[in-house]
């Protein structure tokens, strides 16, 4: 009776387990220029996070309207859409009509080097 007691108990407890989704990966961050330029009405940013060693490869993605710098930004990614061999990055352009205005051109990582923030600094895109 007592090893049926047991068992009982030690089912239940079995039942009892529960798991935990790993909590996301948050990047915040902002993103500015140098320059001490109005950007003129409607200019857009664009702010992705990439793959540095594989173009073209866009994890994720945010475009919004922008009227001055810094500009402030988040991501939250699923724990589980982050791969330990990736070489995570974020890069970001501004463009007006089409015309691209400034963008980045250093390599910001993130993510696999223990980096969750990061200011990023655009350059004026000449021509």
């Amino acid at each position: 009776m007592r090893k049926l007691i047991i068992l009982f108990i030690l089912t239940s407890l079995a039942a009892c387990v529960t798991v935990k989704d790993e909590p996301p990966i948050v990047i915040n961050g902002a993103a500015g220029y140098n320059e001490r330029v109005m950007l003129p009405e409607g200019s857009k940013i664009t702010i992705a996070i990439i793959d540095l060693d594989t173009p073209g490869v866009i994890i994720a993605q945010k475009n919004f309207n922008v009227a001055r710098a810094p500009i402030p930004f988040k991501f939250i990614l699923p724990a589980k859409s982050i791969d330990d061999s990736v070489n995570y990055g974020v890069v970001a352009l501004i463009k007006n009509q089409n015309r691209l205005l400034f963008q980045t051109y250093d390599r910001y990582q993130i993510i696999n080097n223990g980096k969750f923030t990061v200011e990023i600094l655009m350059k004026m895109v000449k021509g």
